[in-house]
């Protein structure tokens, strides 16, 4: 019986990412791609899913997904955009959401929105219709007067987590549609938060209250 070989350092190290060819007799199973266990698989995933083609990687993460949206609006090609995309893939949101411009800068996504469900939404009340017929809950993400800070706060499982773009926040149209707004709670000089650390705080809060860690790697 053949064992997978041992993975490879992280994208950070300066040697090459992941694994080499399978070695010895070929696994069976339909999830395996053919190409990566002749060439390797230096994709940066973890060992689970190691010669999987994206395909059904893709759909083994759907029986498994989270029942929370993240949406962000997009009228300044935000470069934190990616950051919100791969972070929702590590915490395994159901869908993200990009609204207002359709195109949107994919470098801090590091290929992870090739396993993450992104939609496009013209605009916030596209947004809003989006989440009636889907019984979701828009949970706005800015320090605006009137936002109830997250850490006293109990998330509504089946929600969107709405972000604004860095520096404006949340635009006013985004705000009518939301039910609710919470704010994280800074100590310094800054009036603003990095919007793609924000998501990951949001998003590690909806986890915190709603997750089934016994899932986690």
């Amino acid at each position: 019986m053949s064992e997978v070989p041992t993975p490879g350092p992280t994208e950070w190290a300066a040697e090459q990412v992941g694994v080499g060819p399978w070695t010895g007799r070929l696994p069976e199973g339909e999830h395996y791609d053919p190409q990566l266990l002749a060439e390797g698989d230096r994709r940066n995933v973890v060992d689970r899913y190691r010669y999987w083609s994206r395909e059904a990687i893709v759909a083994d993460l759907d029986t498994r997904r989270n029942p929370f949206h993240v949406a962000i609006e997009n009228f300044q090609h935000d470069a934190n955009i990616g950051t919100v995309v791969r972070t929702a893939n590590a915490f395994l949101a159901e869908a993200v959401h990009i609204v207002g411009r359709k195109r949107w800068n994919r470098r801090g996504a590091m290929v992870t929105d090739r396993y993450q469900h992104v939609f496009h939404q013209p605009d916030a009340g596209a947004l809003g219709e989006y989440a009636r017929e889907h019984g979701l809950s828009i949970v706005g993400v800015d320090n605006t007067p009137g936002s109830t800070r997250i850490e006293q706060t109990e998330l509504p499982r089946a929600a969107i987590l709405l972000f604004g773009q860095e520096g404006p926040g949340l635009s006013a149209a985004a705000r009518e549609h939301a039910q609710m707004c919470v704010s994280i709670a800074q100590f310094g000089s800054t009036r603003s938060i990095n919007a793609g650390v924000a998501a990951g705080i949001v998003m590690h809060t909806w986890i915190r209250q709603h997750a089934d860690l016994s899932e986690a790697w």
